[in-house]
């Protein structure tokens, strides 16, 4: 009753297959694949500073700090 044998994990791989098909497991593993390196650009990109900020959010702030400058007057 201990682990399972090689033979026993070749028999559970053969099952999933014809279970999920080739097409669908490829899927899934891309699926993966992509999550993965989406969490690893995103650790990577959380390091940047604010200067760095993408032009489109730049201008959002600026058009924020126009709109309280009005406020103020």
């Amino acid at each position: 009753m201990g682990g399972l044998s090689l033979w026993h994990w070749l028999i559970v791989l053969v099952i999933v297959v014809l279970v999920f098909g080739t097409k669908r497991l490829k899927n899934v593993g891309q699926d993966i694949g992509e999550a993965v390196k989406g969490f690893k650009k995103g650790m990577h990109d959380e390091d940047k500073p604010a200067a760095q900020l993408p032009d489109e959010r730049r201008r959002e702030e600026e058009a924020e700090r126009q709109r309280d400058d009005e406020r103020q007057r």
